[in-house]
């Protein structure tokens, strides 16, 4: 955050958690108390865990919001065992999407536990755990995944009912300075484009505040975005998917693009792909207001 911003991280975080509205007519003693239970759950047992989702966001930007989950970062080597760990404990347990989702439900209360993106990318892996923040939560003390982790996971998220810009965008306002951007440019890797397309809107979203990326970072991604302008590329990949599960299905499937989830960087397979398409009805209707 800037220096001089009157808001105190960890104080404000805290207050925030504390006087946080709650959805499905749960009090904020009862949301509180299942929170503490599922983390005692996996620190019991000794399965590492960050906090994701809205109450991360919550401390790095001040922002509130509401939110259906409790959302956690888990290695993917340690799904299988916290879900276990859950299940001896009476939550009922599924693995919703193998290639990134699994969830842990004790009555209307759920915990999602991610371990790398919808589309098979930013797997969550030991440098997360590294670089995560130390945070007091609730009374336990806890790790945060680090800004630019989240931004990184967030930036992909396009879908037509969902997009997470205004979260990066508002990372980027209240964590600038502080974020490390050599290691933010190293997690997109070839998918800069989608790191500068969020720093543009940055710049339109706050104008007084677009000085505050780093002049080289924008030298560089633009220097790069002249370079590749001239250069041709004949494979017909649609990375759009990468962005919307639903928005360029029509590409892959009628129009004769290549689908980026099947290159070895992202953990889905045709079967994880169908699985994954497949659920877009089901969950617009699940969301349609009943008459």
């Amino acid at each position: 955050m800037r220096s001089g911003d009157a808001r105190n991280a960890s104080v404000a975080f805290v207050m925030m958690v504390n006087t946080s509205s709650t959805s499905g007519g749960k009090t904020k003693s009862q949301r509180d108390e299942f929170y503490r239970r599922s983390m005692h759950v996996l620190q019991n047992a000794n399965i590492p865990f960050l906090i994701a989702g809205a109450d991360a966001l919550r401390f790095y930007t001040g922002v509130s919001r509401q939110t259906k989950d409790f959302d956690l970062h888990l290695r993917p080597a340690h799904v299988d065992a916290a879900l276990d760990t859950f299940a001896r404990a009476g939550y009922k347990t599924a693995k919703i999407f193998p290639h990134w989702l699994a969830k842990a439900k004790c009555g209307r209360d759920c915990v999602d536990l991610i371990f790398r993106a919808g589309n098979g990318l930013c797997d969550v892996d030991d440098s997360w755990f590294d670089r995560a923040h130390d945070q007091d939560f609730l009374g336990l003390t806890v790790k945060l995944s680090a800004p630019e982790e989240i931004l990184w996971m967030k930036a992909y998220i396009m879908e037509r009912e969902r997009f997470d810009g205004a979260d990066v965008a508002h990372i980027l306002e209240s964590y600038a300075e502080k974020l490390d951007w050599p290691h933010l440019l190293r997690r997109f890797g070839a998918d800069w484009r989608v790191l500068l397309s969020h720093l543009v809107l940055f710049g339109y979203i706050y104008p007084s505040e677009r000085g505050r990326i780093p002049t080289a970072v924008m030298d560089d991604l633009i220097e790069r975005l002249r370079d590749e302008t001239a250069t041709l590329v004949a494979d017909r990949v649609c990375r759009g998917t990468l962005l919307s599960r639903a928005q360029y299905l029509a590409d892959v499937q009628k129009r004769g693009f290549r689908d980026a989830r099947l290159e070895q960087r992202a953990h889905m397979d045709a079967g994880d792909i169908a699985h994954w398409t497949r659920a877009i009805a089901k969950e617009n209707k699940a969301e349609e207001p009943r008459r």
